[in-house]
């Protein structure tokens, strides 16, 4: 018994050495930073960016009113989220408060989404909960007796008659462009000002009945609103929007405080875009967890470009619950009715592009 002690503390010497460096090289894989500075954000969003390019509408708000249903799915597929990707406007927020990934990044043909995700990013930073949030976002004075605990649906109830304000929407204006050009010193052009003003104003005319055809563009004989969108529920009746509770609201807050939030210029299918967010992601040892595509697909089909879609997300890091989450037309009656969403599993849809992507 005596011989075997020391073999035996020998051995577990051996393993708890190789327990500390397997524990060194995973926490060495993911070297996603904790926040960028404003001039790393700025070359992100720049470098990677393509060309302005266009769509049929200004596209403010999604219409996909049941975008919320495949959250618990998602939730148990994407465990432990890395980086997310989307495009379009807010429903990425409610993706995002859901998965709280480290790293977002938003990549849509329009410059007008970016900047529209700059004018949110002001928004989000200068708020400090969501009451505060929606006062801004539509130029409202703020209604007494909101708090913490209020619902999605009490915020905007108690929102509906206020009327909107000239006086706010010109110093909400202000704040912002302050923010974005002073504080952060983003190189914002000429025509970038002009689009966070642009968007900014249209949330202040149209309010909370804002929608997605609101400034033009068809987009289905249902419209929801904001304040219908907010006050949207998984299929269990849970509401899981980006205000359905000041702890979603924050998880938007601090990445976007941190300059963790990137908006992207380019096309799907474009050459840059997509492949410049892979090199990066990989760079940093970490994945590419969750893609939110809307209904983008339809329009490479229809253009017959999907394949180099396919070749450029063959080019991510992903892993085996990186997740693709899409809206696409299932037909029906009733609110949101032809649009449902849907998972998928990345790495399985792409293997068949090429694991270098040519």
């Amino acid at each position: 018994m005596l011989t075997r002690r020391p073999v035996r503390l020998a051995a577990i010497s051996v393993l708890c050495v190789s327990l500390l460096a397997l524990s060194g090289l995973r926490a060495a894989t993911d070297t996603l930073p904790s926040q960028l500075t404003d001039q790393e954000f700025w070359k992100l969003s720049s470098e990677f960016s393509e060309p302005d390019g266009f769509f049929r509408s200004d596209n403010l708000l999604s219409n996909e009113v049941w975008l919320q249903r495949v959250i618990p799915d998602l939730l148990n597929t994407v465990k432990a989220p890395s980086v997310y990707m989307g495009v379009g406007p807010e429903q990425n927020f409610t993706y995002i408060a859901a998965l709280k990934p480290k790293m977002v990044f938003l990549v849509d043909v329009r410059r007008g989404n970016l900047d529209l995700q700059l004018m949110y990013k002001a928004v989000f930073e200068l708020s400090a909960d969501r009451a505060e949030f929606v006062s801004r976002l539509f130029s409202k004075k703020r209604p007494e007796g909101l708090d913490r605990n209020s619902t999605a649906s009490e915020i905007f109830a108690a929102f509906k008659n206020v009327e909107s304000s000239e006086t706010l929407y010109k110093d909400n204006l202000k704040a912002i462009d302050d923010l974005l050009l002073t504080k952060h010193h983003f190189a914002l052009s000429d025509g970038d000002v002009q689009g966070v003003e642009y968007v900014y104003h249209a949330f202040f005319n149209f309010g909370p009945a804002l929608n997605y055809s609101s400034t033009g563009g068809f987009g289905g004989r249902y419209q929801p609103s904001y304040a219908d969108l907010m006050a949207g529920t998984d299929e269990a009746g849970a509401s899981r929007s980006f205000l359905a509770n000041e702890d979603n609201f924050n998880v938007l807050k601090s990445l976007e405080t941190k300059n963790l939030m990137v908006p992207v210029v380019g096309n799907f299918a474009g050459p840059k875009a997509i492949r410049a967010v892979g090199d990066y992601v990989k760079s940093k040892g970490a994945t590419v967890s969750a893609f939110y595509l809307s209904n983008v697909e339809q329009y490479l089909y229809q253009d017959r470009i999907w394949t180099n879609f396919c070749r450029n997300v063959a080019t991510l890091p992903l892993d085996a619950t990186s997740t693709f989450i899409r809206s696409v037309r299932g037909g029906g009656f009733g609110p949101g009715m032809g649009l449902n969403s849907e998972l998928g599993g990345m790495q399985a849809e792409v293997k068949d592009c090429g694991a270098n992507g040519q």
